[in-house]
């Protein structure tokens, strides 16, 4: 029990783990790690794409950033290698998951490692939804703080997206 209640307080901790990008950017009330895992869930729970499997979708997107509670949200900015953040994140996950049992330990790393990898279509969705809401967060900041255009670079870094959830907001917007 001892485990996981520290499992739990570790995971907890990335509701108070400001997303790096929007910290840097003088972003007021910059999202937590934790908001970010947690539309990137309800994204994955709406989606209407019967080729996915959704319980892993929506697994995924709750693990994927996981590790940001003991490393922290490493950000392009900071000069870390990805050989380096995937390291550090690799064992922040080791760690994490030694807390719980062996199966749902193992469950949660494999989980983390499929995203890591990008190895199955639903990693690969994930993926893009993980790039889709930045997109999202990004144009509800200049629309909250009335400063168009002031993220474009954000924009920028997912010029190739293809939203999986583009056509479904674009029939919803009136």
């Amino acid at each position: 029990m001892g485990s996981l209640l520290q499992f739990l307080k570790l995971v907890g901790q990335l509701k108070r783990v400001p997303r790096t990008g929007w910290v840097y950017r003088k972003v007021n009330n910059p999202e937590s790690v934790s908001d970010h895992m947690y539309r990137m869930a309800v994204m994955a729970m709406v989606t209407e794409d019967k080729t996915l499997n959704k319980d892993r979708c929506i697994r995924l997107a709750l693990v994927h950033d996981m590790a940001e509670c003991i490393v922290g949200d490493i950000a392009p900015a900071d000069n870390i290698s990805k050989e380096e953040k995937h390291r550090q994140e690799k064992e922040a996950m080791k760690h994490l998951t030694r807390l719980l049992s062996e199966d749902l330990g193992k469950e949660i790393y494999e989980l983390w490692e499929e995203y890591e990898h990008q190895s199955t279509a639903e990693a690969k969705f994930v993926k893009q939804l993980d790039q889709c809401e930045m997109i999202i967060q990004a144009l509800e900041y200049e629309e909250l703080e009335k400063r168009p255009g002031t993220l474009q670079d954000f924009y920028d870094t997912t010029a190739e997206l293809a939203c999986p959830l583009w056509y479904s907001l674009e029939s919803a917007q009136v």
